[in-house]
């Protein structure tokens, strides 16, 4: 039962991830809400005891195919999720070469080595935490979120304008997750977070190729582009993503990113991947050790299972693990099956009109999730995101848009 709650779990979280603007923590969210439903309609399938751990096992198991398939859309349509934004624009590189699966294998082996290096480690690091690493590491979350954005400006060609554009993009953040703005669509479960990081690093690259009059053949070359070392790369940096509060994926990936010296487009994919897999596959560690959700599917576990996964290896956490392990390798076969799909319909639509359907699509989804306030959001995003460009630096220095917030909040200044 736990290995079909893993295929379960890995069937929504491919509908998450293919689809920009649904998250997983918005289904996760559903599932709790209809919580007493579906104990009553596993009542007679399993015992009572079972079924807090058989829901919590489908939701992480979404999250980590999340963590897979999401840099689908992110590549080819340029819908970026919170973990994948910085991944885009080296996908688009790679998709105006012709090398989209390319992109597309890349992250794939990235989540894959992820996911297994961070099963592996999980009892070892719950270990150590609970015997006071755990404690160490609370202490050094304000340095860590002042050093990445520190190494991002400091890395710059133009410091100046990338420091401007930091404190600029911080701001639009803060403003976006702490002022009252409403976030009322037709449909509701949208987060503002979507316009924020859509506009900043998803609309920018749909303007700047529309000039393209056809997208490249897309040629899958069926081999490892990367191997694992990029994906190894990122397990460190994915484990502090997966502990300290206020740095997301998109932060490790922003630190990863300024610090490696990796350059390579499929390598950086692979990086960031890796990353977004382990902080999704440490939420689970994390949840049993402090008792604090890190995401949304984690606080939605902490909800149903209640104190299910405290301790060293509760029954709980062991077979949270087992479904992960199994959705996890679904996930890296649906990633390349969803990006083979993509790669057909981008070599039968030409560039130009690709593009605009992509900006209408976002813009719909946007009005659908968000309201007319989240379409605001979208345009001001949008025009932050085409500054680097203009002054010549790179958008990594965007990610300060969920960075400067966290170190206001762990200063108490909000």
């Amino acid at each position: 039962m736990v290995l079909s709650a893993g295929v379960i779990g890995a069937a929504i979280g491919t509908f998450t991830g293919m689809v920009p603007g649904i998250h997983v923590n918005t289904l996760a969210a559903m599932m709790l809400a209809a919580y007493p439903a579906i104990e009553d309609a596993m009542s007679g399938m399993t015992e009572p005891e079972y079924v807090p751990v058989l829901v919590s096992c489908c939701i992480m198991s979404a999250s980590a195919v999340h963590s897979f398939v999401d840099f689908v859309p992110s590549a080819f349509i340029g819908a970026p999720d919170a973990d994948e934004a910085l991944s885009v624009l080296p996908a688009h590189r790679l998709l105006l070469q012709g090398e989209g699966m390319v992109a597309v294998r890349a992250a794939a082996v990235g989540s894959a080595v992820g996911a297994s290096s961070a099963l592996a480690l999980a009892i070892p690091v719950q270990w150590a935490l609970l015997h006071g690493a755990s404690s160490v590491l609370d202490g050094l979350t304000l340095g860590i979120l002042v050093v990445t954005v520190a190494v991002i400006v400091l890395g710059s060609d133009d410091r100046v304008a990338s420091l401007i554009l930091a404190l600029v993009s911080g701001a639009l953040g803060f403003a976006v997750m702490n002022c009252d703005i409403p976030c009322k669509g037709i449909v509701d479960g949208g987060t503002l977070l979507f316009p924020l990081l859509s506009g900043l690093f998803g609309i920018p690259p749909l303007l700047e190729r529309t000039a393209t009059p056809r997208i490249p053949e897309q040629v899958d070359r069926c081999e490892d582009p990367v191997g694992p070392w990029p994906g190894l790369k990122g397990v460190v940096t994915g484990c502090i993503a997966g502990w300290f509060p206020g740095i997301t994926a998109t932060a490790g990936a922003s630190l990863a990113s300024a610090v490696s010296k990796e350059r390579d487009p499929a390598g950086f994919i692979s990086l960031t991947a890796s990353i977004g897999t382990v902080t999704s596959v440490f939420s689970v560690v994390t949840l049993s050790v402090s008792g604090s959700g890190r995401s949304g599917t984690s606080l939605v576990v902490k909800e149903i299972i209640g104190d299910g996964l405290a301790g060293f290896c509760s029954d709980a956490f062991i077979l949270i693990l087992f479904s992960i392990a199994a959705a996890s390798a679904l996930g890296y076969a649906i990633t390349i099956a969803a990006g083979r799909l993509m790669s057909r319909i981008v070599d039968t639509v030409p560039a130009e009109p690709l593009a605009d359907g992509a900006l209408v699509l976002m813009s719909a989804l946007v009005l659908l999730l968000t309201g007319p306030w989240g379409l605001a959001i979208l345009a001001v995003s949008a025009f932050v995101g085409m500054l680097p460009q203009r002054f010549g630096v790179a958008r990594v220095c965007l990610a300060s848009c969920l960075l400067i917030p966290a170190i206001m909040t762990q200063t108490g200044i909000v």
